[in-house]
């Protein structure tokens, strides 16, 4: 039927899609997605070029007469495939016909599924009382329910990393200090010589960040070499996106700086008089 593409919100990015006219024209048409054109016409204008051998329709050719925008028919975690729209009306095989256990209808409406429910069930009736209506569902429903694994993956994902975030802060909060701590009778001759409290909070700080530094090295190798293996779990990303990498390098030293800023603003603190008495 015509107007599919309408009402599923699928772009036509060349050609046209399909028309009422179509349907009882002698030559059968076909819409193809991107990926065919890539696969198959590269380089080629798709618009008018002939397919033949469509599954179960024997030696019939088939004209293009559009292209459609990708679409992630068998989920968002799934590889784009090759695909191809044909009127129904014109799905008439040369050969031994296998009849399709189920069909789906899609309508376009304001008004929600449960108020259109029973009018859907009398129409269909009317049109065949042995064809039953299943699973009458909103498009959000059925785009939540494809996405529910992937997402379930992601938020794991991101609770974990979120965790070894947080035990990152902790450790290099946790190293800062026992260094202040260690080095505090240094830190006490550095500032009686006449070291102020900028350059002891600057030293210190430049410590943390040595750390953090190294470890974003040493993580970013082991990120570039492991990310291929979460590949399934993306989707409109790719595993060694620059921007992803950048920004997570900047959280991670934002949240070193944090963890550096109290050691060191401890340290900063030192009273030379009472540290050097006090390791005397």
């Amino acid at each position: 039927m015509s107007g599919y593409f309408e009402t599923m919100g699928i772009p036509i990015v060349a050609g046209r899609g399909f028309e009422q006219t179509d349907a009882a024209s002698a030559g059968r048409v076909v819409v193809v997605n991107e990926t065919f054109v890539k696969t198959f016409l590269s380089g080629q204008n798709p618009i008018g070029q002939r397919v033949r051998r469509l599954g179960w329709y024997g030696d019939a050719w088939w004209t293009v007469i559009g292209v459609a925008r990708d679409v992630k028919q068998g989920g968002v975690d799934q590889k784009t495939g090759t695909e191809l729209y044909f009127l129904a009306e014109q799905a008439e095989p040369s050969g031994p016909l296998v009849a399709p256990t189920t069909m789906n209808v899609v309508l376009r409406t304001a008004l929600p599924a449960a108020v259109l429910a029973k009018t859907l069930e009398q129409v269909v009736k009317e049109a065949d009382p042995a064809v039953p209506i299943v699973r009458l569902r909103e498009m959000n429903e059925v785009f939540a329910e494809s996405i529910s694994r992937p997402r379930l993956l992601s938020q794991l994902v991101g609770a974990f990393a979120g965790l070894a975030l947080l035990l990152a802060a902790v450790g290099t909060y946790g190293v800062l200090a026992y260094m202040v701590a260690a080095r505090r009778r240094e830190i006490g001759i550095h500032m009686a010589l006449g070291a102020n409290r900028f350059d002891v909070l600057a030293h210190v700080m430049k410590e943390g960040f040595v750390i953090t530094f190294a470890g974003i090295v040493i993580g970013l190798g082991g990120a570039l070499a492991l990310t291929r293996l979460m590949g399934a779990l993306l989707f409109g990303v790719q595993p060694t996106d620059a921007a992803t990498l950048v920004m997570t390098m900047a959280t991670i030293t934002l949240v070193s700086a944090a963890a550096c800023w109290l050691p060191a603003w401890r340290a900063s603190r030192t009273d030379p008089i009472v540290t050097l008495r006090y390791e005397y």
